[in-house]
């Protein structure tokens, strides 16, 4: 059974997409709605943010040592150095019942951005390349949510909360298409919602269950291998850092009038 232990806390309202730099060993993540980007280092306890100006969703880091974000309505860029934000691309601009949410980048640098709607099954999912062309790679979705490809390329995962089930792609990393949608993940059994995900080196997926109280890890095949329990009852996502799982959680709805939750930042050392 893997041990869970707190590493950091702080005052968020959703925190999200936590995303690890193994060249600067810091764990970035996001406050969407605080439009916040941070930042922590484990081996230090240091830890900083930019206010981004609006409604982040994912971000990922570049080469030129800027970081990409999923704003409301589209991608910008951050300078770290000195806070600036430049828009790249905007998009589903001005859809108040849409904005973007989950990212990540695949391994060819390709950053995919899913969006979430609240008037049903209005979301897509969406492809930036690094030539900044943008592709819609899928429609009809509801809340676009976690993203993981196996360590062979051979398989894209996509998770869509409200329909309680984490889809897989063929996928193909030289062109990035993807194909051949099938349900992986089935949970409209349980009460919980998949958010964001993970793979490891071994192919499995670890979902996070937003109103589970733990994060669930799967065989290459969806087969249930271990339930994590956490303290908190809505996990939103985790990825992997310095030996270990580092995962969000999101504590219940504070008094009203308050903005802002406390979001622990824990790890789960497995064996």
């Amino acid at each position: 059974m893997a041990a869970v232990e707190p590493i950091f806390t702080a005052r968020a309202r959703l925190g999200e997409g936590p995303l690890w730099d193994p060249v600067a060993l810091r764990l970035y993540w996001v406050d969407i709605y605080n439009h916040r980007v941070h930042w922590f280092a484990p081996d230090t306890g240091a830890a900083n943010c930019w206010d981004v100006g609006d409604t982040v969703g994912a971000i990922a880091l570049t080469a030129q040592g800027r970081i990409l974000m999923a704003l409301r309505h589209g991608l910008g860029f951050l300078d770290p150095n000195t806070g600036q934000v430049v828009m790249a691309e905007i998009f589903e601009d001005g859809e108040a019942d849409k904005r973007l949410n989950d990212g990540k980048c695949d391994a060819a640098g390709r950053f995919w951005i899913g969006s979430m709607c609240t008037a049903g099954p209005g979301a897509s999912l969406y492809r930036y390349d690094p030539d900044g062309t943008l592709h819609t790679m899928e429609t009809g979705l509801t809340v676009s949510n976690g993203l993981g490809w196996s360590p062979d390329n051979q398989r894209f995962y996509l998770a869509d909360s409200p329909l309680q089930k984490v889809f897989v792609y063929d996928f193909d990393l030289e062109t990035g298409a993807i194909a051949n949608r099938q349900v992986h993940i089935d949970l409209t059994h349980q009460s919980a919602f998949p958010d964001g995900l993970t793979v490891d080196t071994e192919g499995c997926i670890w979902v996070a269950l937003w109103d589970g109280w733990g994060i669930k890890r799967f065989d290459p095949d969806g087969k249930l291998m271990d339930d994590i329990e956490v303290p908190v009852q809505r996990p939103t996502s985790c990825t992997f850092g310095i030996k270990a799982t580092l995962h969000h959680q999101r504590v219940r709805r504070p008094e009203r009038g308050r903005d802002s939750k406390e979001l622990s930042l824990r790890r789960c050392v497995c064996p």
